[in-house]
């Protein structure tokens, strides 16, 4: 019985979903995870006491991340012998970040699996950011509005021709959408997401409140 646990236990860690101090630079792709700003503050951020949620910062999809991802499976806060980012580089990333913090924890966790010096990182994860064009109908809602989660992804595919349904995916949190979150390859041209990355909210009632 002893020997049965213990072969169990052991597949049980070799299967685990995401795994921790993984050998950085080793991943199969990216996912840009996209994060609509007001919904994350009704969420959280408001009861953070977050600046992000102020609304003289008027944000609207923010980069919550560039996580390098397997096909199945993801690393984290891998060892690496890159130094961690300053203050003022932290600092640079929260126009599209919200917050120097998120930008920190996100070279932490994330950053540090990408074999990317942390400057690299950051740099990398702007590029992606900018190459995705942002439907800006999004920004031009004047009051809180329910929709399917689906129309969401619909608006992004049709701002972005070279993205296709298999590459995106959008979440949802708490009844709000979340997030969209898009499958980039290491040179940052679309791919398709893993399956475990392609989980789409099938809410048909979900919430989107308007930029503040």
């Amino acid at each position: 019985m002893r020997y049965l646990v213990s072969a169990l236990l052991a597949l049980c860690l070799a299967t685990s979903a995401s795994a921790e101090g993984e050998k950085a630079g080793e991943f199969d792709y990216y996912v840009l995870a996209l994060s609509w700003s007001p919904n994350w503050c009704a969420i959280e951020g408001d009861s953070k006491n977050s600046p992000q949620c102020h609304p003289r910062e008027d944000h609207g999809w923010i980069l919550h991340g560039l996580w390098p991802q397997f096909h199945r499976g993801w690393p984290s806060y891998c060892r690496t012998t890159e130094r961690a980012p300053s203050r003022s580089m932290t600092n640079e990333m929260s126009d599209i970040m919200g917050t120097s913090g998120l930008a920190w924890h996100q070279w932490k966790k994330h950053g540090t699996c990408s074999g990317l010096s942390a400057r690299g990182y950051f740099e990398l994860s702007r590029e992606a950011y900018e190459a995705i064009e942002r439907p800006q109908v999004l920004r031009k809602l004047d009051k809180s509005v329910r929709l399917p989660a689906h129309l969401i992804e619909e608006v992004f595919l049709k701002e972005n021709p070279g993205l296709s349904p298999e590459g995106l995916t959008v979440t949802c949190k708490y009844g709000y959408i979340q997030e969209a979150r898009i499958c980039l390859s290491k040179s940052l041209d679309p791919v398709p997401c893993g399956r475990d990355v392609i989980k789409d909210c099938t809410l048909t009632d979900a919430l989107f409140d308007p930029v503040r």
